[in-house]
């Protein structure tokens, strides 16, 4: 056999690994309701996990080794968790802090500062270790702060914090 197909099936054996997922260097701070998800997440993929293997030699897996990734990354996250205190204040923003602000073209948005696992840009939920999230942080009604984005800073203005729900 030529050196050529060993260094293939090496390559197809190694394909079926998945990546690990990193693990973020910063704090896991995160709201309860954060922490809730989190414990949601483990649950759903134990089970996941569960019905797979139940299978035995009919189970996936490739989808069993993705679940186990996943395990293990959420398990670890959950252990890491640092649940902060409710965000109740309305003078300052915190982790939890619903945040209405203005840019210099006076279009207003209003986004949740909350935990890297509970971040969705789409709902509004912001990673408060992302760069929006670090310049609102510690913010007061008024200020205006400097938003450091890959497309170009952006000077910010407080306009209104509402508690965290």
């Amino acid at each position: 056999m030529s050196r050529a197909f060993v260094n293939e099936d090496s390559a197809a054996a190694q394909a079926n690994q998945p990546v690990e997922r990193q693990v973020s260097t910063q704090p896991n701070h995160l709201t309860a309701q954060g922490l809730e998800l989190l414990q949601a997440k483990v649950t759903q993929l134990q089970h996941e996990h569960g019905l797979e293997s139940a299978k035995g030699e009919q189970a996936d897996k490739q989808r069993l080794a993705d679940l186990e990734r996943d395990l293990r990354y959420f398990k670890q996250r959950l252990q890491s968790a640092q649940v902060v205190a409710p965000a109740t204040s309305t003078e300052k923003v915190q982790i939890g802090s619903w945040v209405t602000f203005a840019n210099k073209q006076d279009e207003q948005l209003r986004i949740q500062l909350v935990g890297e696992d509970q971040a969705d840009a789409t709902l509004g939920l912001i990673n408060w270790g992302s760069p929006l999230g670090r310049a609102l942080l510690g913010a007061q009604v008024g200020d205006e702060v400097l938003w450091k984005r890959p497309a170009g800073d952006q000077l910010i203005e407080i306009l209104r914090i509402e508690p965290g729900v």
